[in-house]
């Protein structure tokens, strides 16, 4: 847009203005340390046009603020430095829940209001009476009416949503008996009757019932769309090839038959089949197996995997919301949408409570006033039922008990993201854990058997590369004080090996069938001399041992699931004691199988730690992640173990089967408490005030069963 005139149009155009506020957010996949952290805000930093750039180590992110910039420049400069970084879009993570805060907000004003009434009418309850009762009352008035009308709110506004689509639930008898009880004693506050108001016990009702609305959030706060991390890490760009140019375009642009250019550390945007090049691939996203697997023409990649050395060209078979990644994520999106579904106790018990109570508020009004005639005293007691029938021991019962336990497994370690993860993780019969990188380290280790020779012309070779493999030799060779044999002429074979040149022979280090050999693994191959296996193993989770044997002591069963090959599977699950074992599983095979378990009857605990376990960690009926797993697993996961090691599952699954008990005693104590308050209460026997005292002690009851210690 131009400006007016010629002489506006000469000024300079007005810099963009910060509000502080991040503008760029990025992932940063290589990221793992206080160095990382240094490196990178100092790299962004020297930017020119970057105000600040804050790093995020747990979730791989940096937040940057510059106004000024494209994303490019600032990927650019974390190149340069040795990072690697993609796109974020913020609007793709889902905005920040601050309902909590709110209603902590109301939770305070509440009970502050709550106990400056309750010291006004103690001089009403002293024997106060005429216009100094009357003073009392309207000064207790002008404190509830504006904090009711505050606090309340939530009540107020879901009770009007569903009786507007003429439906109704807690929270329409619950705003009646508030709106009720705060007209009655501005009633009596105004003379209009005789009768002592009860504004206390109205603010008691808002007050323990917003607790109640705040521990049933509690848990929901921490929880993100997986599916919405999944889609965040798809590649956003692509080099495609017209002719012998190279062309960035948007990675959904892309149609099957496009050919595209695929760097080294570049990560596939499509599905696709290899042209030509070879290279080693990161399938880690996919397949969850940290050993990267050779890939040349006519190999199928997918989208998601990072090539890590060679130069690729590859034809597009599937592109956009077609591609692997993508159809994992709209697993996970659909299996969210399913789990939302799930109900907690109280909310099931609930279903029929809320026109239970219309129902007796009503007849109980219309009874009394049949009886004697007075209106106000019908709606005394029509109050005081509507409010020891409310369902604040109900409503209480459940999330009273899921915030200790959640915190006492915190304080283990362990992070319960969903509100009904304890009620689930109580039924789990059948516990699939994934292998590498959950019951295994994920980093491959040499084995025993090597001899220091044969050792130390492997760790020559493997000098020539960075494959884990390599790297892995390296370190063994150093931890037996073997120095590396001097290798010259050193070449590395993308998707294959390293050769050199050592003592005037050709020796090399790669795949078996590199080297034309039948066995499976990698081979050390020295010219003159008959070839040496090098046996490459995982180091087992320390825990791993304990995790199977605590929950086999509960009667459960364990499956151990893989996409790894049957011959990597089988020592993990033999030194396990695991009989059930699957290998070469892809992604979508996980999933199958958690269905097929789950349709023969069996409660599936799936616990991974990969992208490639995040349908499986969605579908499940219950779900677990390491805390070093990849973000959209912890996000999948309905529980993550931040510090307590894979023994933590087990200590979720014994703590939540407590915590139901619990939760189903705390039922039965508000089943019993209202079995035996509201016959009392339509009786007459009960004021609304002693019935606002009844409900407050129920919800004590409750909450004090719900902290008991845990035996």
């Amino acid at each position: 847009m131009s400006a007016a005139c010629p002489a506006c149009s000469a000024l300079p155009q007005a810099e963009p203005v910060s509000d502080g506020r991040p503008t760029h957010l990025l992932h940063l996949p290589d990221i793992h340390c206080g160095a990382c952290i240094t490196s990178v805000e100092s790299a962004l930093g020297a930017v020119p046009g970057v105000e600040s750039a804050r790093v995020n180590l747990t979730l791989k992110r940096v937040a940057v603020t510059a106004p000024a910039l494209a994303t490019a420049p600032l990927i650019a400069a974390l190149a340069a430095a040795g990072h690697r970084a993609e796109r974020l879009d913020p609007g793709r993570l889902g905005p920040e829940d601050t309902q909590s805060r709110e209603l902590l907000t109301r939770i305070g004003v509440a009970g502050f209001a709550m106990m400056n009434v309750m010291l006004l009418s103690i001089a009403v309850w002293s024997g106060a009476a005429g216009v100094t009762a009357q003073v009392f009352h309207l000064i207790s008035a002008s404190i509830t009416i504006p904090a009711v009308a505050f606090a309340g709110q939530p009540f107020f506004r879901s009770a009007l949503g569903v009786l507007r689509k003429g439906r109704t639930n807690m929270d329409v008898p619950i705003s009646i008996a508030i709106v009720l009880a705060t007209a009655a004693s501005m009633a009596s506050a105004l003379g209009l009757n005789h009768r002592a108001g009860w504004f206390d016990a109205a603010l008691a009702l808002t007050f323990f019932l917003l607790i109640g609305r705040f521990l049933e959030r509690r848990g929901r706060a921490a929880a993100r769309s997986a599916a919405a991390e999944l889609a965040a890490l798809e590649a956003p760009q692509a080099l495609r090839l017209d002719g012998e140019a190279e062309t960035v375009v948007a990675a959904e642009a892309l149609v099957p038959g496009d050919l595209i250019r695929v760097r080294p550390g570049d990560r596939l945007p499509a599905d696709g089949t290899i042209v030509s090049g070879r290279t080693d691939l990161d399938r880690a996203v996919l397949t969850g197996e940290s050993a990267p697997e050779a890939a040349g023409p006519g190999d199928q990649v997918t989208a998601g995997e990072t090539s890590l050395t060679g130069l690729l060209t590859v034809r597009v078979d599937r592109a956009g919301r077609d591609t692997t990644l993508a159809r994992m994520a709209e697993i996970v999106a659909t299996a969210e949408t399913q789990r939302s579904r799930y109900t907690g106790i109280a909310d099931r018990a609930a279903k029929l409570y809320a026109p239970v109570v219309h129902l007796l508020g009503a007849v109980t009004f219309a009874a009394w006033l049949a009886m004697t005639g007075d209106g106000w005293l019908s709606l005394d007691i029509a109050i005081s039922v509507l409010v020891i029938t409310c369902p604040c021991a109900l409503a209480l019962a459940v999330p009273a008990v899921s915030t200790v336990a959640t915190g006492r497994l915190f304080r283990q370690g362990i992070l319960v993201k969903s509100q009904t993860a304890l009620e689930r993780l109580s039924e789990i019969d059948l516990v699939a854990i994934d292998k590498t990188g959950t019951l295994t380290s994920g980093t491959p280790v040499l084995g025993a058997g090597v001899s220091d020779d044969a050792l130390a012309v492997a760790a020559g070779l493997a000098a020539g590369s960075s494959h884990p493999v390599s790297r892995a030799i390296a370190r063994a060779a150093e931890a037996r004080g073997i120095a590396p044999a001097p290798v010259e002429a050193l070449h590395e074979h993308s998707g294959d090996g390293v050769e050199g040149l050592w003592e005037g022979r050709t020796v090399r280090l790669g795949r078996a069938a590199w080297l034309g050999l039948d066995d499976a693994g990698t081979c050390l191959q020295i010219e003159g001399r008959a070839p040496v296996v090098l046996p490459i193993e995982e180091s087992l989770d320390p825990s791993a041992g304990a995790l199977v044997r605590d929950i086999r002591a509960t009667g459960r069963e364990v499956a151990l699931l893989s996409g790894d090959t049957a011959q990597a599977v089988a020592p993990v699950a033999e030194s396990l004691g695991i009989t059930r074992a699957l290998s070469r599983l892809r992604p979508a095979d996980k999933v199958a199988w958690v269905e097929h378990e789950t349709g023969a009857g069996h409660r599936v605990l799936m616990v991974g730690d990969g992208l490639n376990d995040t349908g499986c960690l969605a579908v499940a009926h219950a779900s677990i992640a390491p805390g070093s797993a990849l973000d959209a697993a912890r996000n999948a996961a309905d529980v993550v173990l931040l510090s307590s090691g894979l023994s933590g599952a087990a200590l979720a699954l014994a703590t939540a089967a407590r915590a139901v008990a619990r939760m189903r005693q705390n039922i039965g104590i508000a089943i019993a408490y209202n079995a035996l308050a509201v016959p009392l209460a339509m009786a007459g026997h009960v004021t609304p005030f002693w019935a606002a005292l009844a409900m407050s002690g129920s919800s004590l009851v409750v909450t004090l069963n719900a902290v008991r210690r845990y035996t």
